[in-house]
């Protein structure tokens, strides 16, 4: 049995029908919320926004001081369903209507850039039905809590679609994490390799070591820090990548000093010199945090170090994002959460942990989901044949773009924080950004 075949359900035809919603004609309820809608983008800053549809072409937004600073997109929208699921569920409602196919825009990344720098009206489109539509999504979202259950089926709703999509648009060394670029016009393996080494070197790692990781994705972490000779300890809880990643490993020769589990987190035993995680924590769910950073403190020696890899958001926006769901939650990463530093910190403040050094490399995270959009969408007749459908692949477009315009205006970052136990001794880690 295949990738594909293993890890596709037949629920996956519900959830991405073939046909999109069939065009209709604006009514006078159309008519309103478009009007409606208007009004509300009619304050939009620092941008040039051009709407088209049947009624005619609409031009909103006000430039920037300076013209360089000006945005500019273009939304044509082909069926006015389109306004009746902003209305009702406001930007997830946008989203979903991308996915059936009622809209399409000439530079999708700039126009989420455009909300981010306008979040107040954003918000503002986030009230009425779309504020029912919200109370239910976040219902919906409460059901996926992240017990070992729970973390097992949120996990295996993404990471599971088939290792032969991931494929397609990940680097060679299958990395669905930010690379670090030290010039735009570095290669996304280049750049994922120096993430990998810059975390070897944070870590110290040599021949002595052993490693736990939590959070194995494809075994490419694993699979570099053995070849400098030290052992790793790696877990995951998705069967897709649990299986890809053992067969990588003894692939590589590397079965003696690489251990693959497929294991919850929260169910490790034992002590390690150091530890690795690589933006998994967001998928943990933010009742989980304290639970998380004491796991890490028991698997560390008294002398260990951690190195943690995680995407983050403003501290001020930190609960309002906690206790809303967006297109992410809704449709990609269900049970998941985007903690900020401070939320790390106040958990990290009931450990022996210490935060020893950070790092923000959200400015990578633009270019490598850049790279990974352009290598998706290039292979669309490849996703197409693979089994699954337009609106999967109008899905993952708007997610890709949606993900890099938030880093592209820093709303979200990318640290890595290397934390320390009370026994620890290591130097000053001064990096070497050209490396």
């Amino acid at each position: 049995m295949n990738d594909l075949a293993r890890s596709r359900s037949p629920l996956d035809r519900d959830r991405f029908p073939l046909d999109a919603t069939a065009p209709s004609q604006p009514g006078a309820i159309d008519r309103w919320l478009r009007a409606r809608l208007i009004a509300q983008l009619g304050a939009l800053r620092d941008c040039d926004v051009t709407l088209i549809d049947a009624l005619g072409d609409v031009r909103l937004g006000t430039p920037a001081a300076h013209p360089h600073d000006t945005l500019h997109a273009t939304l044509r929208i082909r069926d006015p369903g389109f306004y009746r699921a902003v209305a009702r569920n406001g930007s997830v409602g946008a989203g979903e209507a991308y996915m059936d196919g009622l809209w399409d825009c000439d530079d999708l990344v700039a126009l989420v850039r455009i909300l981010v720098r306008n979040r107040d009206l954003l918000d503002a489109m986030e009230s009425g039905f779309a504020r029912l539509g919200g109370v239910a999504m976040r219902a919906l979202h409460a059901l996926g809590r992240n017990t070992r259950r729970g973390s097992r089926r949120n996990i295996s709703a993404h990471y599971d679609l088939g290792n032969a999509l991931f494929e397609l648009f990940l680097d060679d060394n299958m990395m669905y994490s930010s690379a670090i670029f030290a010039r735009s016009d570095d290669t996304l393996e280049s750049a994922s390799r120096r993430k990998l080494d810059r975390i070897c070197d944070k870590l110290a790692l040599g021949p002595d070591d052993h490693v736990i990781e939590i959070g194995s994705g494809w075994g490419g972490f694993a699979l570099h820090a053995a070849q400098r000779g030290c052992r790793v300890t790696t877990t995951t809880i998705s069967e897709e990548q649990f299986l890809r990643a053992r067969e990588r490993v003894a692939a590589a020769g590397l079965a003696e000093r690489v251990t693959v589990l497929l294991q919850d987190y929260r169910d490790l035993q034992g002590q390690y010199d150091k530890l690795v995680s690589i933006e998994m924590i967001e998928a943990i769910g933010h009742q989980y945090l304290d639970t998380y950073f004491r796991t890490c403190q028991h698997l560390l020696k008294p002398d260990g170090m951690a190195l943690i890899q995680a995407i983050t958001i403003e501290d001020h926006r930190y609960v309002q994002a906690r206790d809303s769901v967006d297109f992410i939650k809704r449709h990609i990463f269900p049970g998941s959460f985007i903690p900020s530093v401070s939320a790390m910190q106040g958990a990290l403040a009931k450990t022996d942990l210490r935060l020893f050094h950070l790092e923000d490399i959200g400015p990578s995270y633009a270019l490598t989901l850049q790279h990974w959009r352009t290598r998706f969408l290039a292979q669309r007749d490849a996703v197409l044949a693979l089994g699954y459908p337009e609106r999967f692949v109008r899905m993952w477009e708007f997610y890709l773009c949606y993900c890099e315009g938030g880093f592209r205006e820093r709303s979200i970052g990318n640290v890595q924080m290397l934390l320390t136990r009370p026994r620890c001794r290591r130097p000053s880690y001064l990096p070497d950004l050209a490396g």
